[in-house]
């Protein structure tokens, strides 16, 4: 009997650190999602129509706009992202809405356009340091490649005295 009770308290302590290793494994494996922007009320925005609204009916119903074109027409963007991540890697978008209200001269709706994910442009860094033009030059290239070039500080280049311009050479 006394080694039974042995091997249950054993097999307890056994599971009680496979348990919490098991939580600290999983602890590290967590998902985060995240909403970014404007939280897209698909009601609301149907209840906008063409023809019918304009700019302070559009901010009346869904809010300030996100964003407004810089150029051409005054377009109105409302954006709205939602993101994902596991544990610390680099957040990935997995649903994505942009809203364009498009305004006539006379600031009344002509057109609501819808853009999805496909609009999200996929870069991929090309290592660690940004590519230039010109020379590669090394880190005794930088420090002293300087050292006799024309028009250095302290090497002449006019002043006061005789020919230099100053008070007594004019």
């Amino acid at each position: 009997m006394r080694q039974f009770s042995r091997h249950s308290s054993r097999g307890r302590i056994l599971l009680a650190v496979g348990l919490s290793a098991l939580v600290l494994g999983a602890s590290g494996c967590t998902r985060i999602r995240t909403h970014q922007g404007y939280s897209v009320d698909k009601l609301l925005v149907d209840s906008v129509q063409p023809g019918i609204d304009n700019r302070a009916s559009v901010e009346g119903t869904l809010g300030r706009p996100s964003f407004v074109s810089q150029f051409g027409e005054q377009d109105w963007y409302y954006v709205s992202r939602d993101m994902r991540a596991l544990a610390f890697s680099n957040p990935k978008p997995v649903d994505q809405t942009v809203l364009r209200v498009r305004f006539d001269p006379a600031g009344n709706v002509t057109a609501i356009d819808r853009m999805g994910l496909e609009q999200v442009a996929h870069i991929s860094p090309s290592g660690d340091k940004t590519p230039t033009l010109g020379r590669n030059r090394s880190l005794f290239d930088e420090i002293f490649g300087n050292i006799g070039a024309v028009g250095a500080g302290g090497m002449g280049g006019g002043g006061a005295g005789p020919n230099g311009g100053g008070p007594n050479g004019s």
